[in-house]
């Protein structure tokens, strides 16, 4: 069902044509990316305004490139004042809706892989001669901190001079930030004073907004400069190893220790040498482990194990992948060096696979594979997957390593694949603790997210989230036991549930209730995780609990679909239909989805989004201090936000000429994702 609303003006100014500003007739006359991170949450809202200047329809394009772990959760088209919004439901209606308008002809796009840590968003909209098009996407991420510090990574690619162009970040760290930097790929010393950074206590603020001529790559080019990655980086204070947030019935619990003597660690490599990593990519995992001391595993037509050091510059390449051979047999010998006290009994061990394929001999079926590892390890160890190309199962690396505490991690064929390794490694170098259990009041607490983690890494964190069982409760405190390199360590935090009128002082700066949206992502993260090894029943179940939470909370995930068109006669009347003659002008059709209890995220301030306007009421009730009722029929603000956009009215700049003006384009288009490839799009004009 959509979503269909009359809208004011751009707030950008009218679009005028500087001198080289327009491709091929289309011109981006507004690009805005505002930015606004909650502790470690992160909402990116992207608005860009484009009009077509051309004397004949134009296919204007909109791209976004956004992070692999970030969740989708707002997508909407504006075509000449008129608002297309998207309402999430459970994936297999897309699927449908989709298929249908693929069968009337439509065209499509796709949103796919398009980096080495992004997705690409794409969708085409046919502008016809004079018209203006506002897209926003929003999309939301919790960061992962590394080496010391949290990233938010803002991809910048607009293929031509923008007449408003903006980045704008606003930070919030409850436990005040350490430090604040922000830089660009593409920033030159002469832009280094448009990039504006401050911070003070647990607020910061970053913008860079350069002038249409400062985009210029040089001082007569048509062409931009803004091309690459802006890159935000923090940190926040840490007075105490933990620091624990409660507010409305939901805690976070973020726990990074300093100061604590390293483990000794045990690194077993096992490389696939089979006839597809000849060349490059071989030469690659030499370079990399040429300067390291491992153990290494080489997996090919028969296994072979090695108990000795194996030198990297020798390996040699065979014929074909027995991939469980090779796992088994590093596994093996971890297990047999700790048996017989070969290594330190305070140390941590780690597997790292390489391969850029599938099994093709020795056991090929997947599902045995993951048994027959899971079975070997038990827990005792984590596996890191690394894989090569494109021509690889990746999705049964993500699982295999999933199941046994590690994570996969995809290194592309590019001249630093060896950079690509060692960064990598160096995540994973410096282990602090294992066997970490974060333990809260018993009967005080329910639906927390993983708190059992086997390393804990130099540099890293670990969050974990729930909700409260009684938030009748005045302290709350949790402890966490681990094994140090002398020692088992505990580590108590305790804190008093936030007082509402100092949760409230600090809300302007605060993106929604974002310690519930933490404990919303990490659920359904770990949700999928689970789902990708479970059967029968529980994974339908399952399947329920992710859909069930995705809509709830707005994330367009693997299984839920963001779907946007134009409805037919009677929804249209339904969705114009005046308040006084018994429907809400936003009502949607019964859906056992869509009745859920109503998102807590309190939505970024689109700025080409205003309160909606509905052109069809009598007379104002109550009246509209922002959209005054001076020509007739009337115009008001009294229809319910929709909550995607939950922002205060915003002045309406609206004339009886503009009231007077129809759009009668017509929209249809769908987006789903597909897997864990990305979101697919089709739209017809």
């Amino acid at each position: 069902m959509m979503q269909k609303f009359s809208l004011g003006d751009s707030p950008f100014p009218k679009p005028s044509q500087p001198k080289g500003s327009h491709f091929d007739g289309i011109d981006i006359y507004g690009l805005k990316i505002d930015t606004k991170i909650s502790s470690r949450f992160v909402n990116v809202a992207i608005t860009s305004c484009v009009v077509n200047h051309a004397n004949v329809s134009k296919e204007a394009f909109f791209e976004v490139d956004f992070p692999k772990a970030a969740f989708v959760t707002n997508f909407t088209v504006t075509i000449d004042g008129v608002v297309y919004q998207g309402v999430i439901k459970e994936k297999k209606a897309a699927q449908q809706q989709y298929q249908k308008a693929v069968s009337r002809g439509q065209t499509a796009g796709l949103v796919k892989i398009s980096g080495r840590n992004t997705d690409k968003f794409t969708v085409s909209v046919n502008a016809a001669a004079g018209s203006k098009i506002t897209f926003d996407l929003a999309y939301e991420e919790l960061l992962k901190r590394k080496f010391g510090k949290y990233e938010v990574v803002l991809k910048v690619n607009p293929k031509q001079l923008v007449q408003q162009f903006e980045i704008k970040a606003n930070i919030y760290v409850p436990q005040g930030i350490n430090f604040l930097e922000a830089e660009g790929s593409f920033i030159t010393n002469d832009l280094l004073p448009v990039v504006k950074k401050s911070f003070s206590g647990k607020i910061g603020r970053v913008s860079f907004k350069p002038t249409f001529d400062q985009q210029r790559t040089c001082p007569d080019c048509p062409t931009t400069r803004l091309n690459g990655d802006f890159i935000i980086t923090y940190d926040a204070n840490r007075e105490s190893p933990g620091d624990i947030k409660i507010v409305d019935g939901y805690f976070v619990h973020f726990f990074a220790p300093q100061n604590i003597s390293r483990l000794p660690k045990n690194i077993v490599f096992i490389i696939d040498v089979s006839i597809s990593m000849s060349g490059r990519k071989l030469q690659q995992v030499i370079k990399y482990s040429v300067e390291s001391f491992f153990n290494l595993i080489q997996f090919f037509y028969h296994r072979s194990r090695y108990s000795i050091i194996i030198y990297p510059e020798l390996l040699s390449v065979k014929l074909r992948t027995n991939l469980n051979g090779g796992l088994m047999a590093g596994i093996e010998m971890l297990n047999e060096a700790h048996k017989e006290g070969y290594l330190p009994e305070r140390s941590a061990s780690i597997i790292i696979m390489l391969t850029d394929g599938r099994p093709t001999k020795g056991e090929r079926d997947t599902n045995v594979i993951l048994s027959n590892v899971k079975n070997a390890i038990q827990g005792r160890y984590p596996l890191y997957n690394l894989g090569f190309g494109n021509d690889l199962d990746y999705g049964s690396l993500e699982k295999l390593a999933a199941e046994n505490n590690g994570l996969a991690r995809r290194i592309y064929e590019d001249s630093d694949s060896a950079l690509q390794l060692q960064g990598f490694y160096d995540e994973v170098a410096n282990p602090l603790l294992t066997e970490i259990e974060l333990k809260y009041p018993e009967n005080a607490v329910s639906d927390v997210t993983q708190n059992n983690f086997k390393h804990y890494y130099d540099g890293s964190e670990i969050v974990v989230a729930g909700r409260l069982a009684n938030k009748d409760i005045n302290n709350f405190t949790a402890e966490v036991k681990a094994h140090g390199a002398e020692e088992d360590l505990l580590f108590s935090e305790q804190s008093e549930i936030e007082e509402i009128a100092k949760y409230m002082a600090d809300e302007k700066f605060i993106y929604g209730d974002y310690i519930e949206l933490i404990w919303s992502y990490l659920t359904i993260k770990e949700l999928l995780e689970k789902r990708d090894a479970a059967e029968g029943d529980e994974k339908a179940n399952l399947t329920k609990q992710i859909v069930e939470l995705s809509v709830k909370y707005l994330f367009v995930t693997p299984l839920t679909s963001v779907v946007v068109t134009e409805p037919e006669d009677n929804e249209e009347l339904l969705s114009f239909a005046s308040p006084q003659e018994g429907r809400s002008p936003t009502t949607l059709p019964p859906s056992p989805l869509l009745s859920l209890p109503p998102s807590p995220r309190n939505p970024p301030q689109h700025p080409t989004i205003p309160q909606p306007l509905l052109p069809s009421c009598q007379a104002c009730h109550p009246p509209c201090p922002h959209c005054p009722c001076h020509a007739e029929p009337p115009l008001c603000c009294t229809m319910p936000r929709h909550p995607h956009h939950a922002a205060p009215p915003a002045p309406c700049d609206i004339t009886p000429s503009r009231r007077t003006t129809t759009c009668h384009t017509t929209l249809k288009f769908t987006f789903y994702t597909e897997g864990l490839a990305g979101v697919c799009v089709c739209v017809s004009f």
